[in-house]
């Protein structure tokens, strides 16, 4: 199998087309799962696809996809049976790995809620069942109707099916007049087991596990065949409510037992990061012994007047996590390190290993990150964390656990080959030869080549090309590498694209007449390439391909800029570390530091920016619109807010602010439009009352917005 890059060093055209590889084959595997309960890969494959998904897109945010798996829950309902709205979603869980992830978990939740780390918080713990969500919709006490999770708004009516299950009460005795009641239908091992036995006796098709029998035993068309099933039912949760069920997770899920629910009795109440650990730690020692599968452990904020304020993201509550257990491991020898070059010119090193089934899987590659990982030791020679000294021909441990590509997690250093030398990280670029080297704080070592290093200029074409870019048919990672090759009609920079055809006019040897292509081919190209001189002004800015900048930083520039010329003055005139172009780059929120001198380090280097200039001759670029909601009274606006916020935190201040359509910058300039002040306040205030600018207090802010 193909060898691939580590997230960490990704360019962003292999970012892109990571993403899109993800999206398929995550949405492939959903379907698969959800809709047919029959998957096509391990639990350990889809969480590592989907975490690789959400590590590339935390890192280029701005890369993330229309069709992201990070914003879909689920697969649509199946047309076999009625579809149900649910009145209130059914989100899926965001997952962590590590123990370091959940003290983040809490971390972050403090820092949401403005809670100090001796402020006391507590959480719910309860095993993450393996099984097939399901809502219970119960009015007057009464069960009317039963719904799979689907796609998260809308899933499949099972209510006949569910009416058969025993741990579902058709009827309830004190609950709230209106009750959704949520939990995971499952089966047990030892039912699973009896099952297959009588599938296989009657000639029948078995089951791969025990999820897939419950999810095809409740999704029968058929309700006497899901009658025959051995179908159990853990509640864990609730939608709509004509009244609360308690104040607490804890409280509420002792009420569905109360109800006459079944419940899970692992569940228990942890004050922090250390009990909810331990308990991990116990259920995961007991996971052999419960007889129905778990994957993790589920952990909450008891406190529901809190799961209130922390809300949701679009697919995922913020007061919940996945704690899930880890992937398998595997031995195997490393037979060779190989260093690749990619577009930013990063050398990033492979391990090529003999190989080995990891997780079902069949590994024959594994990241080893950068020169410090393999060395063990950072370029001071102090230990770094992970760290190993990894050589050739070292028997090593590979793990799979959150990520697609296998990483090594040890060595064994008995095994070692006698003999073997510490492995020494190339000093020049295997593929132009240019010295390679390593800024001051960067953990990766860059090619200097350039534009002369074939390995970067390809991969800049191949991103200039691609579909968050220009997107032109016909121009794709094949032909761009065909086309830089070519000594006839070559295409070494993006302005050569737009050269084409004119130079294809002067030449004998045609397209047309190439291998591979005709008439037709040919002039569907030009047709393409021409019907792209026209382009918006954002995708213009990431075709660019300057680092760090991505599909949502560039349509962040193209709101503030609007115009190219604009931004192209912007970036001509502007000044590293001072002036007020650097200033108010700065104030763009989502623009950093590192990002920004990027840009101006782009426009500032003669052979880019030629390059650049002989790329905008050839185009129009549209002028893009503003952002802002139309119905907002600061959609559009500029807002800074200073001080100490005390009706709301700072980040649900600015959550708050950008659903209204504002932009929310960490300076004040004369672009701004509204500062906010709490106590506190210092020169921000000041300086906006310098500007003129319109300063309100928080009682101020809030009666603004209104109940917007």
């Amino acid at each position: 199998m193909a060898p691939e890059t580590p997230v960490e060093d990704l360019t962003e055209a292999q970012a892109q087309a990571e993403l899109a590889r993800l999206a398929e084959a995550i949405a492939d595997a959903d379907a698969a799962y959800h809709g047919a309960d029959a998957p096509v890969m391990a639990d350990a494959d889809y969480d590592a696809l989907k975490r690789r998904n959400a590590a590339i897109e935390a890192r280029f945010p701005d890369l993330k996809r229309t069709d992201s798996p990070s914003d879909r829950v689920g697969a649509a309902p199946s047309e076999g049976f009625a579809k149900v709205r649910h009145a209130r979603r059914m989100l899926s869980l965001a997952n962590a790995f590590e123990a370091d992830e959940i003290a983040e978990f809490d971390a972050r939740i403090r820092r949401y809620l403005g809670l100090a780390p001796e402020d006391p918080l507590a959480y719910t713990a309860e095993p993450k069942i393996d099984g097939l969500s399901l809502s219970l919709r119960y009015e007057g006490g009464a069960l009317v109707q039963a719904a799979t999770r689907g796609d998260g708004e809308e899933g499949e009516n099972v209510t006949a099916n569910a009416r058969t299950i025993d741990d579902i009460p058709t009827r309830l005795d004190g609950a709230p007049d209106v009750l959704e009641v949520r939990g995971e239908v499952y089966m047990a091992h030892a039912d699973f087991e009896a099952l297959n036995d009588r599938q296989a006796e009657a000639g029948a098709k078995t089951f791969a596990n025990p999820r897939n029998a419950a999810a095809g035993s409740l999704r029968q068309l058929d309700p006497s065949i899901t009658a025959g099933r051995p179908l159990k039912f853990f509640a864990y949760g609730w939608g709509v409510l004509s009244a609360p069920l308690a104040d607490t997770q804890k409280g509420a899920i002792d009420r569905l037992a109360a109800l006459g629910f079944q419940t899970n009795p692992l569940t228990a109440l942890c004050d922090g990061p250390d009990a909810m650990l331990a308990h991990y730690a116990d259920i995961e020692q007991r996971r052999a012994t419960l007889g129905y599968d778990i994957d993790g452990v589920v952990y909450k904020v008891d406190d529901l007047a809190l799961q209130d304020r922390l809300g949701f993201r679009s697919t995922t509550p913020r007061w919940a996590i996945a704690h899930k257990f880890p992937a398998e491991l595997a031995w195997t020898r490393l037979e060779k390190i190989e260093i690749q070059v990619g577009r930013t010119g990063a050398l990033s090193p492979v391990a090529r290993l003999h190989p080995v089934t990891v997780g079902g899987v069949v590994v024959s590659n594994a990241t080893l990150h950068n020169e410090d990982y393999i060395a063990g030791r950072d370029a001071k020679g102090n230990e770094i964390r992970g760290g190993k000294d990894i050589r050739e021909g070292d028997w090593v441990q590979v793990y799979r656990a959150g990520d697609v590509i296998p990483k090594v997690a040890d060595v064994d250093l008995s095994q070692r080959p006698e003999g073997a030398e510490p492995y020494q990280f190339p000093a020049l670029c295997p593929e132009c030869g240019s010295e390679a080297i390593r800024e001051e704080g960067d953990a990766v070592r860059r090619c200097t080549g350039g534009l002369i290093c074939p390995a970067q200029a390809v991969e800049k074409l191949k991103h200039f090309v691609s579909r968050g870019a220009f997107d032109i048919e016909g121009l794709g990672a094949k032909q761009v590498e065909m086309f830089y090759n070519d000594e006839t009609l070559p295409i070494r920079e993006p302005a050569d694209i737009f050269t084409l055809q004119a130079r294809d006019a002067e030449t004998v040897s045609k397209l047309k007449n190439r291998e591979g292509w005709g008439e037709k081919s040919a002039a569907n190209l030009f047709a393409a390439i021409d019907a792209r001189r026209t382009i918006p002004l954002d995708r213009l800015i990431f075709a660019l391909g300057i680092r760090h900048v991505g599909e949502s930083a560039a349509e962040l520039l193209a709101r503030n800029y609007l115009t190219w010329e604009a931004f192209e003055t912007a970036m001509t005139e502007a000044t590293v570390g001072e002036g007020p172009e650097w200033d108010y780059l700065l104030s763009i929120d989502g623009v950093g530091k590192v990002m920004a001198q990027s840009l101006i380090t782009a426009f500032h280097q003669p052979a880019e920016r030629a390059s650049i200039e002989r790329l905008a001759r050839h185009l129009t670029v549209q002028e893009a619109a503003p952002r802002g909601a139309v119905d907002s009274p600061v959609a559009g606006k500029t807002v800074v807010f200073t001080g100490t916020l005390e009706k709301m935190t700072r980040a649900e201040a600015k959550a708050r602010a950008e659903a209204l359509g504002a932009k929310v910058s960490g300076s004040v300039s004369k672009k701004t439009d509204l500062l906010v002040a709490g106590p506190g306040a210092g020169s921000k205030a000041k300086k906006a009352a310098e500007l003129g600018i319109e300063t309100l207090d928080e009682d101020g802010w809030l009666a603004l917005i209104g109940g917007t």
